[in-house]
């Protein structure tokens, strides 16, 4: 899947980053913090992946907002390209996630 190990930051298009805040009220720097809080869930989203492949994400911020990402990876950087509040049935899952114990 994704190595974490060789991310060395984080890239943005401003158009995404002003959109989440604009859409959903998420901030950027929340997003970048979801991806270093355990549970952190990532899968492939291969429905919404064109030209470069495309991941989700379920995790939370370290004030415990519980946020979906979508994302891809760009040579060593995430690209963050929408993000919002976990819908009910995303929250479910990142439940049974956490009691799991399941992570990167």
């Amino acid at each position: 899947m994704i190595d974490f190990g060789k991310i060395t930051g984080f890239e943005w298009d401003e158009g995404n980053r002003d959109k989440n805040w604009d859409n959903h009220k998420v901030a950027w720097w929340e997003i970048e913090e979801t991806f270093f809080h355990q549970p952190f869930v990532v899968a492939p989203d291969p429905s919404h992946s064109g030209q470069e492949t495309r991941f989700y994400a379920l995790g939370h911020t370290k004030g415990g907002r519980l946020l979906q990402i979508v994302f891809t990876i760009r040579d060593t950087k995430i690209r963050p390209i929408s993000a919002r509040n976990m819908s009910r049935k995303e929250r479910k899952v990142y439940g049974q996630a956490a009691k799991e114990g399941a992570d990167l």
